[in-house]
Protein backbone atom coordinates (compact mmCIF):
# COMPACT_ATOMS: atom_id res chain seq x y z
CA UNK A 1 0.00 0.00 0.00
CA UNK A 2 1.21 3.18 -0.86
CA UNK A 3 0.81 6.35 0.69
CA UNK A 4 0.09 9.64 -0.71
CA UNK A 5 2.60 12.30 -0.97
CA UNK A 6 1.40 15.89 0.70
CA UNK A 7 2.69 19.27 -0.91
CA UNK A 8 2.57 22.23 0.23
CA UNK A 9 2.33 25.64 -1.29
CA UNK A 10 5.50 27.88 -1.49
CA UNK A 11 5.93 31.85 -2.37
CA UNK A 12 8.85 32.19 -4.66
CA UNK A 13 9.53 36.12 -4.31
CA UNK A 14 11.58 37.38 -7.48
CA UNK A 15 14.32 39.84 -6.15
CA UNK A 16 17.23 41.97 -7.69
CA UNK A 17 18.35 43.51 -10.87
CA UNK A 18 19.90 42.61 -14.18
CA UNK A 19 23.62 42.37 -13.70
CA UNK A 20 24.70 44.80 -16.17
CA UNK A 21 27.15 42.63 -17.53
CA UNK A 22 24.93 40.81 -18.86
CA UNK A 23 24.19 41.54 -22.31
CA UNK A 24 20.24 42.51 -23.03
CA UNK A 25 19.93 40.09 -26.17
CA UNK A 26 21.02 36.82 -23.45
CA UNK A 27 19.14 38.63 -20.78
CA UNK A 28 15.70 38.96 -23.01
CA UNK A 29 16.71 34.79 -23.74
CA UNK A 30 16.54 33.88 -20.55
CA UNK A 31 13.06 35.88 -19.78
CA UNK A 32 11.83 33.95 -22.87
CA UNK A 33 13.24 30.48 -20.93
CA UNK A 34 11.51 31.04 -17.79
CA UNK A 35 8.47 32.29 -19.20
CA UNK A 36 9.09 28.61 -21.33
CA UNK A 37 9.51 26.52 -18.03
CA UNK A 38 6.83 28.54 -15.46
CA UNK A 39 4.26 27.59 -18.38
CA UNK A 40 5.58 23.96 -18.02
CA UNK A 41 5.61 24.07 -14.42
CA UNK A 42 1.82 25.04 -13.82
CA UNK A 43 0.68 22.64 -16.68
CA UNK A 44 3.01 20.01 -14.76
CA UNK A 45 1.47 21.36 -11.54
CA UNK A 46 4.52 22.18 -10.03
CA UNK A 47 3.31 26.14 -9.73
CA UNK A 48 0.44 27.98 -9.68
CA UNK A 49 0.03 31.64 -11.54
CA UNK A 50 1.75 34.53 -10.30
CA UNK A 51 2.74 37.84 -11.50
CA UNK A 52 5.25 40.05 -12.16
CA UNK A 53 4.72 43.06 -10.14
CA UNK A 54 4.12 46.94 -11.41
CA UNK A 55 6.65 49.61 -10.06
CA UNK A 56 3.41 51.47 -8.76
CA UNK A 57 3.39 51.10 -4.93
CA UNK A 58 1.57 52.10 -1.40
CA UNK A 59 2.78 51.70 2.29
CA UNK A 60 0.01 51.75 4.52
CA UNK A 61 1.00 52.00 8.21
CA UNK A 62 -0.51 53.00 10.98
CA UNK A 63 0.47 56.08 10.75
CA UNK A 64 -1.15 56.27 6.97
CA UNK A 65 -0.56 55.64 3.82
CA UNK A 66 2.10 56.63 1.29
CA UNK A 67 1.84 56.62 -2.23
CA UNK A 68 4.99 58.54 -2.79
CA UNK A 69 7.54 55.74 -2.49
CA UNK A 70 10.64 54.85 -3.31
CA UNK A 71 10.70 51.76 -1.30
CA UNK A 72 13.45 50.33 -1.08
CA UNK A 73 12.50 47.43 1.04
CA UNK A 74 9.49 46.95 -1.70
CA UNK A 75 9.04 47.31 -5.37
CA UNK A 76 12.72 47.95 -6.11
CA UNK A 77 13.38 44.93 -5.00
CA UNK A 78 10.70 42.24 -5.69
CA UNK A 79 9.76 41.92 -9.14
CA UNK A 80 7.32 39.05 -8.95
CA UNK A 81 6.09 36.70 -7.18
CA UNK A 82 4.75 33.02 -7.83
CA UNK A 83 3.49 29.77 -5.75
CA UNK A 84 5.52 26.27 -6.51
CA UNK A 85 4.00 23.24 -5.33
CA UNK A 86 5.98 20.83 -3.80
CA UNK A 87 6.72 18.25 -0.64
CA UNK A 88 9.07 20.34 0.90
CA UNK A 89 11.03 23.91 0.82
CA UNK A 90 14.11 21.74 -0.45
CA UNK A 91 11.87 20.52 -3.08
CA UNK A 92 10.49 23.85 -4.07
CA UNK A 93 14.18 25.57 -4.08
CA UNK A 94 15.21 22.87 -6.70
CA UNK A 95 12.30 23.51 -8.39
CA UNK A 96 13.31 27.36 -8.65
CA UNK A 97 16.86 26.85 -9.18
CA UNK A 98 15.99 25.71 -12.84
CA UNK A 99 15.36 29.17 -13.89
CA UNK A 100 17.47 30.63 -16.49
CA UNK A 101 17.08 34.11 -15.29
CA UNK A 102 19.18 33.24 -12.40
CA UNK A 103 22.13 33.79 -14.24
CA UNK A 104 21.73 37.29 -15.12
CA UNK A 105 21.18 38.55 -11.20
CA UNK A 106 17.79 37.39 -10.53
CA UNK A 107 17.80 35.68 -7.12
CA UNK A 108 14.80 34.23 -5.61
CA UNK A 109 13.32 34.19 -2.07
CA UNK A 110 10.86 30.64 -1.58
CA UNK A 111 9.10 30.83 1.68
CA UNK A 112 6.58 28.20 3.02
CA UNK A 113 2.82 29.47 3.30
CA UNK A 114 1.25 29.09 6.55
CA UNK A 115 -2.50 28.39 6.44
CA UNK A 116 -2.52 28.35 10.56
CA UNK A 117 -4.30 32.10 11.67
CA UNK A 118 -1.70 34.64 12.49
CA UNK A 119 -1.69 35.13 16.67
CA UNK A 120 0.05 37.45 19.27
CA UNK A 121 0.79 34.30 21.67
CA UNK A 122 2.98 32.33 18.96
CA UNK A 123 6.23 32.85 17.70
CA UNK A 124 5.98 34.39 14.00
CA UNK A 125 7.73 36.79 11.19
CA UNK A 126 5.47 39.76 13.36
CA UNK A 127 7.10 38.99 16.40
CA UNK A 128 9.52 41.88 17.50
CA UNK A 129 12.43 39.16 17.45
CA UNK A 130 11.85 37.12 14.96
CA UNK A 131 14.36 36.61 12.40
CA UNK A 132 14.07 38.57 9.50
CA UNK A 133 14.09 37.72 5.84
CA UNK A 134 15.80 38.04 3.09
CA UNK A 135 19.89 39.24 4.25
CA UNK A 136 20.68 42.27 2.46
CA UNK A 137 23.61 40.34 0.33
CA UNK A 138 22.07 37.04 -0.66
CA UNK A 139 24.63 33.95 -0.12
CA UNK A 140 25.44 31.79 -2.66
CA UNK A 141 22.92 28.23 -2.26
CA UNK A 142 25.52 25.01 -2.42
CA UNK A 143 24.77 23.54 -6.34
CA UNK A 144 23.79 27.59 -7.96
CA UNK A 145 26.48 29.31 -9.25
CA UNK A 146 27.39 32.90 -7.93
CA UNK A 147 26.87 35.68 -10.51
CA UNK A 148 30.15 37.84 -10.30
CA UNK A 149 29.29 41.53 -9.29
CA UNK A 150 30.67 43.92 -11.61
Amino acid sequence: MSEASSTHDYLLLSRGKWDPASDKADIEAAIGQFYDWYEANIAAGRFKPGSRLTMDAALVTRDGIRTDGPFAEGKEVIGGYWIIVAESLAAASAIASESAVLAHGIYYEIRPLESERGSAYRHTNETPEAKSYPPRSPTPCVGVQASADP
